[in-house]
């Protein structure tokens, strides 16, 4: 486990790093409560993927990683934490395959800083702004809430909604970090994350789960030279659910083997 201060108060971002030998360097970002290392460690060393040295990078308030009650958890705020991570960790150009909401964390992270970010694989990340909706287990339902609402009954009725897959590791999240996370996720960004998307002249792909069928304007993510890829036999966990297709989409993305 690696460890970087990126905030001036002295919280710290953590990741468990594997060596690799082949030059390059390959960042994994998990989606909210989630964390990197027990949704990307079977990925990191597949066969498909292995030999890059990895950074399974859990965001602040998040998995391993400090969980202060003063960040404002903005995905700029997100973005920029791991920028100071990256660095210290000396790691630029780096490939980024990231999930949901750390997806959606990624393309703000190439588009503030270019030069650490060589090519971007995209799990189901979230593109545009939703509306909160309570009903709902993800950012939309908990975004629904107040803060003071979320801490004192909200995180408990989430928990029931979310599963026990779910719950092990949200249960590691800051509530605080977990509740304005999720309010900025459903919010976005301005411009988008789409927008930013196309606006990057990187290598860019999009795995999505093949039964949700197309995204908002798949075409035009298309047209904008994002690479979309229909991942079958899977949900929103796309690397957990069929590991085999993640890791022979993912390794062609980065152009591997």
């Amino acid at each position: 486990m690696q460890n970087a201060q990126v905030t001036a108060d002295g919280a710290r971002i953590r990741w468990v790093e594997i060596p690799g030998s082949d030059g390059r360097t390959r960042v994994y970002l998990h989606g909210l409560g989630a964390s990197s290392g027990p949704y990307f460690t079977a990925s990191a060393v597949h066969p498909l993927l292995a030999g890059s040295r990895s950074l399974l990078m859990d965001m602040l308030g998040f998995g391993i990683s400090d969980r202060p009650t003063d960040f404002d958890y903005t995905l700029e705020a997100h973005a920029d934490a791991i920028a100071v991570a990256l660095r210290a960790a000396d790691a630029y150009a780096s490939d980024v395959v990231a999930h949901s909401m750390g997806g959606s964390v990624a393309i703000v992270l190439a588009a503030r800083h270019p030069e650490l970010v060589a090519r971007l694989v995209l799990i189901d990340a979230n593109l545009d702004p939703v509306a909160p909706d309570r009903r709902r287990p993800g950012s939309s339902g908990i975004a629904a809430y107040t803060e003071e609402e979320f801490l004192d009954q909200g995180l408990a009725e989430v928990r029931d909604r979310v599963g026990p897959h779910w719950w092990s590791t949200m249960r590691l999240s800051g509530s605080e970090a977990l509740h304005r996370s999720a309010v900025h996720l459903a919010r976005g960004t301005t411009p988008t994350m789409r927008e930013q998307l196309l606006e990057l002249k990187i290598p860019r792909t999009y795995l999505r789960p093949e039964s949700d069928g197309p995204l908002p304007d798949e075409d035009g993510l298309v047209e904008g030279g994002v690479r979309v890829v229909p991942v079958p036999g899977c949900e929103h966990n796309i690397m957990l659910d069929n590991p085999e297709a993640f890791a022979k989409e993912t390794a062609l993305a980065l152009g591997l083997g």
